[in-house]
């Protein structure tokens, strides 16, 4: 069974920055993909960033430029770092993980929060 252990979240002043961190056991972390969501209360969680096996990166529209999604295989780690944080960008983020060709995790770790608020 997959497991997330998420870390790095806190709170932070508008235009200042986190690294989150997510170490993941369970998988083939040198070939599943892996992404970061996040959730805000009220909302659903949405996907932010995604980075596969190849080294390819998306990200979403409201991140691009601000965030960047990188990984380690020799610690089965994936970061998110984040800059110029805005307000809007507060939410509990969660990493996840999929095989090549493969779906989402439906598993999920606790998450770690990040409130950007001055």
């Amino acid at each position: 069974q997959v497991q997330f252990v998420e870390s790095g979240g806190g709170l932070v002043q508008p235009g200042g920055s986190l690294r989150l961190s997510c170490t993941v056991s369970g998988t083939i972390f040198s070939i599943y993909a892996m992404a970061w969501y996040r959730q805000a209360p009220g909302k659903q969680r949405e996907v932010v960033a995604s980075i596969f096996s190849g080294g390819t990166t998306n990200y979403a529209d409201s991140v691009k430029g601000r965030f960047t999604i990188s990984k380690d295989n020799a610690k089965n780690t994936v970061y998110l770092q984040m800059n110029t944080l805005k307000p809007e960008d507060t939410a509990v983020y969660y990493c996840n993980t999929r095989p090549p060709g493969g779906s989402w995790s439906a598993y999920w770790g606790q998450g770690t929060q990040v409130t950007v608020s001055s």
